[in-house]
């Protein structure tokens, strides 16, 4: 898509936009896979399921600006705007950190045999996610103005001058946001030695071999014969039983739907 801007004929630019969005094509699959997982399912909002649906909800918003920097016309107007920063950033950088939140969130127990507090942890979530939106939302508007990224400063520009407020307003949330990062640093860190024990070694209710180790693994992991994976991950709901581990084998009969 950056061939665009090369002075290449518009009619050779339709070649680019149609590689360019064909990428639509795999990233729509996951989210609808993603969806169709959390259809019907018997959800936990904890920390870390928040984390892992917010950044379902940041990869579809700033996924569908995309679509508009994919077209040759529209996105003269917008490269190398504050357009192309808002939608890169939502999905490659907003969006993978609301994964990383969410990953160490649900694998702290198991790595420190301890709980992350959970009321700070949503906090942390919608602090984020709020912040998130109010720093890169309104970039989109900077950008179809025509106002560019890379800039020191704007103020010597008369044409860029009347969006200063909005220029001060994703200042202030951004400095809000990050704020809120230090509620996750102090809850990782207060965990780690005062956090809630863990008292079961499953308490998600996972099916994964992780889930399986005892509360604190020794070398190895598993102590005596390792466990052998009898079915696949995801058997939850099936038989009457809200979730059937991994290493249960196969009862009589029982066929595994994939």
């Amino acid at each position: 898509h950056h061939m665009f801007m090369s002075g290449v004929n518009p009619f050779i630019s339709n070649f680019f936009v149609v590689f360019t969005l064909i990428i639509a094509v795999p990233s729509a699959v996951k989210v609808f896979n993603w969806i169709a997982t959390l259809y019907g399912g018997n959800i936990r909002f904890n920390a870390a399921s928040l984390f892992a649906i917010g950044f379902v909800s940041m990869f579809i918003s700033g996924g569908l600006t995309g679509i508009f920097l994919g077209n040759s016309a529209i996105d003269i107007q917008l490269h190398d705007t504050y357009f192309v920063v808002a939608h890169f950033h939502i999905v490659m950088g907003v969006a993978a950190f609301f994964g990383m939140f969410a990953g160490i969130y649900n694998w702290f127990p198991k790595m420190y045999g301890r709980f992350m507090n959970e009321t700070l942890g949503k906090l942390h979530f919608w602090g984020t996610l709020i912040g998130a939106y109010a720093v890169f939302w309104p970039m989109h508007y900077l950008g179809m103005a025509g106002v560019p990224r890379r800039y020191y400063r704007f103020d010597s520009f008369e044409a860029f001058g009347q969006f200063s407020a909005m220029n001060q307003f994703i200042t202030i949330a951004a400095i809000v946001t990050f704020a809120f990062q230090m509620i996750f640093v102090v809850n990782f860190f207060y965990s780690i030695w005062k956090g809630k024990k863990m008292t079961v070694r499953n308490p998600w209710g996972a099916n994964t071999l992780e889930w399986t180790t005892p509360i604190h693994p020794g070398h190895g992991n598993w102590p005596g014969k390792l466990p052998a994976v009898q079915r696949w991950a995801y058997d939850y709901g099936k038989d009457g039983k809200e979730f059937i581990p991994q290493i249960k084998p196969m009862d009589e009969g029982e066929t595994e739907a994939h």
